[in-house]
């Protein structure tokens, strides 16, 4: 399960370490407050390793059914690279493929790809292996037990090598989205090899072969991961400007569940980067000069997807009542920070055609009162609401990727219970929520989402069940209107057409109340030492260590 194993007494000797402080730290506190700082300054410099802690490390490293995740993906951003980088801003730029050009209908690109680039195996990420991974995004492995990308165009029809540096690829239909789609971080480019391996050898993480700027040197399961950098790299996306092999020699990422010894660990100086510190203590981290980041992502603004297959939230009057109920300003100043921002729509504000229709779901108890009235749930001796003996009631799944998911149900909870629900929370661990909570279970009502996406077109694959879509809001067929625009959206061959259709889709979505907004997500928090500088923030919010060096 290794390729060497003598690195491993570094992560035992980091988790007896741990263990000791974790005894020191249980009942200390660090300061309230938000804030967000870089991670230092100084000339750049070589050598060095870095600690990285995490909270969980998954339970696969199949790469197609690991890349998206908000822990894997931190490894996967270190040994693999893209075909294009997207900065936070979602502006596209060239990486492995140097450029492209596409046919005015959308349906037909080219790619153009560096030459020289090398998987850490020696073989070529040549146009053949750039084919095997689009085919693997696209289509997945159902017999191997291997998944297709989520968001990956489902108008992908195939992809041809026109020579070695050159790939054709068609679609069945416009799609705007692919060139962005490519830098989503489940697009990792993956050795030939590896996608040829069964599925339980990929789930052995020392054999995904990628190009990227660090090698697996070590791992355990959901217990650490060790990378070392590649020497021969030298062909990092321009946008970083930064060239050659990585700055510091290794990195390793180590699992330690308890957000508060992550934090103490990093202030003890016995470990570089915490994820996921709480929020309201990032201003006294800064205070104290560490190195706090909050960098919004490229997606969906934290909310809940509206299981329409379950009673009574078939009702739009009922999805209204939560629509309007929730006061989302106490919410912000209760739990979060200043670098959590108000939604808009459901789409964050910096995704490129995100639009605000935030008018089309204020705090107003009252006007959720009325819909509830009007759809004959009447309030008991109890509060909860009633209707033909059945009791209004809907249950919240925190999700285990967000550290403040469990504090902002509690509090919706309260408010929702002031207007007759009956609310019901239950927590899960990351490996029993995937299990258990998913899109159109008919015991989860309310699905919360955090998915990232790079272009704003790819929600044609996800809002209704056209051509195998995920179908958040378990409508089928049955809203027209929506058909109408996801189909619109994912057909589109004019941008300008396609940006007026997303405005619609995003006011009809909102407006049935299918989906129903909390805030604009920050996913991924950072904590770091002083000695960490020049770390970079893509477009996802990863935190990329390839520019980042360690110094005094």
């Amino acid at each position: 399960m290794s390729t060497r194993t003598a690195r491993r007494t570094a992560p035992r000797a980091l988790r007896a370490a741990l263990a000791t402080l974790a005894a020191a730290v249980l009942a200390t506190a660090c300061g309230t407050g938000a804030a967000q700082t870089g991670g230092g300054s100084g000339e750049p410099t070589d050598g060095g390793d870095l600690t990285f802690l995490i909270d969980s490390l998954g339970d696969t490293w199949i790469p197609n059914n690991s890349a998206i995740s908000s822990f894997q993906g931190h490894i996967w951003g270190h040994v693999t690279d893209k075909l294009v980088y997207v900065d936070d801003e979602g502006a596209v730029s060239p990486w492995i493929a140097e450029r492209w050009e596409q046919n005015d209908q959308a349906t037909e690109f080219t790619l153009h790809l560096r030459p020289g680039v090398t998987f850490s195996d020696g073989s070529p990420l040549d146009a053949a292996a750039v084919v095997a991974n689009l085919d693997m995004w696209a289509n997945g492995d159902p017999d191997r037990g291997i998944n297709p990308i989520g968001l990956f165009p489902k108008t992908y029809d195939r992809a041809e090598a026109v020579d070695a540096s050159t790939v054709r690829v068609q679609f069945s239909s416009s799609t705007l989205g692919f060139i962005p789609t490519l830098g989503y971080h489940g697009s990792i480019l993956i050795s030939p090899a590896s996608l040829a391996l069964p599925a339980e050898q990929q789930a052995d993480l020392s054999r995904d072969i990628g190009s990227g700027p660090y090698v697996v040197e070590s791992w355990r399961d959901d217990d650490s991961v060790v990378l070392r950098k590649r020497d021969d790299y030298d062909w990092a996306p321009g946008a970083l400007d930064h060239q050659g092999p990585a700055r510091i020699d290794s990195i390793t990422y180590q699992v330690v569940a308890e957000q508060q010894v992550r934090s103490s660990s990093v202030q003890a100086g016995q470990a570089d980067v915490a994820y996921n510190p709480a929020p309201k203590e990032l201003e006294g981290f800064a205070a104290q000069g560490f190195g706090v980041a909050a960098p919004r992502y490229l997606g969906f603004v934290n909310g809940w997807a509206i299981n329409t297959g379950v009673a009574p939230y078939d009702d739009v009057r009922v999805r209204r009542a939560l629509q309007f109920g929730i006061d989302r300003d106490e919410l912000l100043a209760t739990v979060y920070t200043p670098d959590w921002l108000p939604a808009e729509s459901f789409f964050q504000s910096n995704v490129p055609g995100a639009t605000d229709h935030s008018d089309l779901f204020p705090f107003d108890p009252a006007r959720a009162a009325a819909e509830l009235d009007t759809a004959g749930w009447v309030p008991g001796p109890d509060g909860v609401r009633t209707r033909d003996g059945q009791r209004l009631t809907i249950t919240l799944n925190p999700n285990p990727y967000l550290a403040t998911s469990r504090a902002a149900d509690e509090l919706i909870a309260q408010q929702l219970r002031r207007l007759g629900f009956e609310v019901d929370i239950r927590t899960y661990d990351v490996v029993t929520y995937g299990q258990r909570v998913a899109f159109g279970n008919s015991d989860v009502p309310a699905y919360e989402l955090t998915r990232s996406i790079i272009d704003a077109g790819t929600v044609a694959g996800v809002l209704t069940d056209a051509d195998n879509g995920e179908d958040w809001f378990a409508v089928g067929g049955s809203d027209p209107e929506l058909s109408r625009l996801a189909t619109g959206i994912a057909d589109a061959s004019d941008p300008a057409a396609r940006d007026a259709l997303l405005d619609e889709l995003q006011a009809h979505v909102l407006d049935q109340a299918y989906f129903v907004p909390l805030h604009q997500q920050v996913q991924r928090l950072y904590l770091n030492s002083p000695r960490v500088h020049g770390e970079a923030y893509n477009g996802v919010a990863y935190a990329n260590y390839y520019t980042a060096w360690i110094g005094d």
